[in-house]
């Protein structure tokens, strides 16, 4: 049998409407404290908050999201910081690498000048298809 989430655990945003949030705002918006916060950063590489000139961090609503994510995972779902690691490496992993065809793909016997023209030409047209 399903058991409901626990009612100190959020799963929507009830966001003010600000492009940056400070990590107090953070932790009172997602409920988690900005200790954890801060050692989440260190454990998830995916979870990287931009600093703004002071230092301070300034997240945005997509870290929020991932933060409620990440939570949800430890605290419902019962993943441990690992399996959140493993999680999101597989689902970031397929969206960030496509496919290589084979005729594409470098070969380790080329010479490095080749490699490196096969790189430009590989950013060029990821480049391409970002546009």
């Amino acid at each position: 049998m399903h058991k409901p989430a626990p009612d100190n655990i959020k799963t929507s945003l009830p966001l003010p409407d600000k492009l940056f949030y400070k990590i107090g705002e953070v932790g009172k918006i997602t409920g988690v404290e900005p200790y954890v916060l801060r050692y989440w950063e260190t454990e998830f590489h995916f979870l990287r908050p931009r600093k703004n000139k002071a230092g301070q961090r300034a997240y945005v609503k997509k870290d929020l999201e991932l933060i409620l994510q990440i939570k949800k995972m430890l605290y419902q779902e019962r993943y441990t910081i690992e399996g959140v690691r493993k999680r999101f490496g597989e689902g970031m992993l397929k969206a960030v690498e496509p496919e290589i065809p084979p005729d594409k793909k470098i070969n380790s016997s080329q010479n490095p000048a080749e490699v490196i023209g096969f790189v430009k030409k590989r950013i060029k047209e990821i480049l391409d298809q970002l546009k």
